[in-house]
């Protein structure tokens, strides 16, 4: 089996739990006939008719990556034409993916990273907004949970967070919005690391992120890394003992200004 049948698989049984929010889209995704056809046949196959996702230049659809004209921007390009370049590979397909079950929000990053193509051109250099902007799209988690879970990140109190506060954890939902992110946990590594917004309770998070977002917001609102496989329920190895005093990986947080002096823009881990 290929790493991209084994993928669609699992996506389809839910076989993570991370995979949870797209495992309807698998079990469909699962019942195509995959013989010969690319990720972006696969992809369209599971765009439904008159529930199409509209970008301003029409519907959208994804492509052979090769439809991309040299010299292109990729997001400036789909702003244009309404298609996504696809590849056939697993980030290409998790990035199809994320587009189908959160349209709204893909479309905004979407509209947003045009817009500062548009007015920049395109740079060695992406940008602040635009390096704010990637990292969001590559590796963003959206999580929902009580206000001790909340604190206890913003602390880097592991303890408390996975520990102390386990029960809490109940009541708390991460969604893994990050392409990037869905294909680094096909082959899952304790220190994997999500960049995680806080959504509040109750919301409809695809259409108030997409109603939030701005470069402003953006940059502006601080991201909290997670790694992801210290969540509760999901991955057996963190129910052992001393699993989250690995320093290496739940690491403690620095003190200010600590990342800027090492020259680095720091995530806290």
């Amino acid at each position: 089996m290929t790493a991209l049948a084994r993928a669609v698989a699992e996506v389809a049984a839910c076989a993570r739990p991370w995979l949870a929010p797209y495992a309807a889209l698998g079990q469909q995704l699962a019942h195509q006939p995959r013989a010969g056809q690319t990720v972006a046949q696969d992809l369209n196959g599971l765009l439904n008719p008159g529930c199409e996702i509209h970008l301003r230049a029409a519907a959208l659809c994804f492509v052979a990556h090769g439809e991309m004209p040299k010299g292109e921007a990729y997001e400036a390009f789909i702003a244009r034409t309404a298609r996504v370049p696809t590849r056939d590979n697993l980030h290409d397909l998790f990035n199809g993916l994320v587009w189908l079950r959160f349209p709204a929000l893909k479309r905004r990053l979407n509209e947003l990273q045009a817009e500062q193509i548009a007015r920049a051109g395109m740079n060695p250099s992406r940008g602040a907004v635009r390096d704010a902007l990637t990292l969001f799209d590559e590796n963003a988690a959206l999580w929902q949970a009580p206000a001790v879970l909340v604190e206890a990140l913003r602390r880097r109190d592991w303890q408390a967070l996975f520990i102390g506060h386990r029960a809490a954890w109940a009541d708390a939902r991460l969604t893994l919005f990050g392409h990037a992110l869905l294909e680094k946990l096909t082959q899952p590594r304790k220190a994997i690391t999500a960049h995680v917004w806080v959504v509040p309770d109750s919301v409809q998070a695809d259409r108030h992120l997409a109603n939030t977002l701005s470069a402003e917001w953006l940059t502006a609102t601080s991201h909290l890394p997670l790694p992801v496989l210290g969540v509760p329920g999901w991955w057996a190895a963190n129910q052992a003992a001393g699993f989250y005093a690995d320093a290496a990986v739940f690491r403690p947080l620095r003190p200010p200004g600590a990342a800027a002096a090492a020259g680095t823009v720091g995530t806290g881990l």
